[in-house]
Parts: C-alpha cells; structure tokens; sequence
C-alpha cells in the first residue's frame, strides 16, 4: 500500500475550494471514488485521516472543503457561523457537492461510473442534501448526521443507496426528525437501511468528539465499539454498491 495525497484546487457557490484526495498509488487501474463531507469544524485532520483510510480500503477519496480555503472553525461560535452560512444560501451549498463530485469524477485514478458520498454529523447531513437534489452518486452513507431536510426531493430524485448509521442515544437528532426520514425515504421508494446503535451519542466516530463536547457544553462522545461497528457497516455497503 502507498497512500498518496494531493489539494485539488477549485471554485464553486462562489468560494475557492482547497479539498484534500488521498488514493493508493500501488493499485493499478481506475477505482471507486468516495466524497468525504466533515463535521461543522471544516476541513480537519480527522476527515483527512479518513480520506487516507477509505483510500487504504481501495477507493479514491476527497476529503471536501465546504468553506473555501480549507477552513477549519478555531471554535464553537466560529463552526456555527460557517455551518449558518452554507444554510442560509443552499443553493450555492449545492453547487459546492456537485463540483466536489465532478472534481472527484475528473481524476484520472477514478472510475467516474462508481462513486459515493458519506459524512459525519453536518458532513452525514451534507451527504443526505447530495442525494435529494439529484447528485447521480451509487451510495450515500451518513454517521451521526442530522436527518432534517432543507430541499423536498420528489420521487424518482433519489438516485443512490443510503446507509444512516446513527447513535440511538444522540440527543441532537430528535425522534420526529427520524420518524420524518424514515417516512420520506419510504414515500420516494429509497432503497435505504438504518442502524440505530444502543447508547452512541453524536460524534461517536470522532476521538476527539468527548473532549470538545466537554469543552463546549455539547453532548458529544466517543464511542471506540460503535466507531468500529459502524465503518464496518460502511465497507459492507461500499463493498456492495460500489463494487
């Protein structure tokens, strides 16, 4: 294995994007491509750190940059604003994962036919948007993400798989915005699965989810069994749908 990374440079949703692909250079031939869509904090060690391990599982991952300039929030006021400011216009939000995917498609390492999007808490949210605007993606995968929905996708709209692996104790993701997803994926005919995992908070696929919950009054937590139990639920679904 020679996991190799380079930035890809480019602009959309008028921001100058800096994204971080990470690939193994000792596989030979076009492969899957992922999308990695992170946490309000931005562009952070930790989703690069998971741009070079889905890389490490045969895929050509992108590490995504939402905010422009690789950003990365210094604080909890900081993550709010720019989390707040991808809400307030969706539109160019949207602009922003379709570069990521034509981006992603464009690589030379990359089979354009094969590629997917998964996130962690706004990045899991991210992931669903992707998908309900009509992104042609084989499969989206969301950990800890909120399940709410900005954009009412119509039947038809939805092109790829979901996978929602979610925290059943996390007190960030309310029941009646489960209930909601449950009945939307079922009314637009998503092939979709949802795992609830006993006792996970948000953030339990981030080790260093507990110490800025503690830090910022949040509830967060990491959870080492459930972050095992859920990427392997990931790689079943990769291994599935993208081939």
């Amino acid at each position: 294995m020679d996991i190799q990374t380079r930035t890809l440079s480019y602009a959309a949703g008028g921001a100058a994007l800096d994204s971080y692909l990470a690939w193994d250079a000792a596989q030979q031939g076009r492969r899957p491509g992922v999308i990695l869509l992170g946490e309000w904090w931005g562009l952070t060690d930790y989703l690069k750190r998971r741009a070079r391990e889905v890389a490490g599982l045969g895929y050509v991952a992108l590490a995504a940059d939402m905010y422009g300039g690789a950003r990365v929030a210094a604080d909890r006021d900081q993550a709010g604003a720019l989390m707040n400011g991808l809400f307030a216009d969706m539109a160019a939000t949207g602009a922003r994962l379709a570069a990521h995917l034509a981006q992603l498609r464009a690589q030379p390492e990359v089979d354009a036919a094969r590629v997917g999007a998964m996130g962690y808490c706004l990045g899991g949210a991210l992931s669903l948007h992707a998908a309900r605007i009509g992104l042609d993606l084989r499969g989206v995968v969301s950990f800890h993400g909120a399940l709410s929905r900005t954009h009412q996708a119509q039947p038809g709209d939805v092109k790829p798989e979901v996978l929602v692996c979610h925290g059943a104790a996390d007190a960030l993701v309310p029941q009646e915005d489960i209930d909601a997803f449950h009945a939307e994926m079922k009314s637009l005919g998503v092939k979709y699965e949802f795992v609830a995992y006993p006792g996970a908070m948000h953030g339990f696929t981030n080790p260093g989810a507990t110490e800025k919950g503690e830090k910022y009054g949040l509830p967060l937590r990491y959870d080492e069994a459930t972050d095992r139990k859920s990427w392997e639920a990931m790689k079943a679904f990769w291994g599935r749908v993208l081939g």
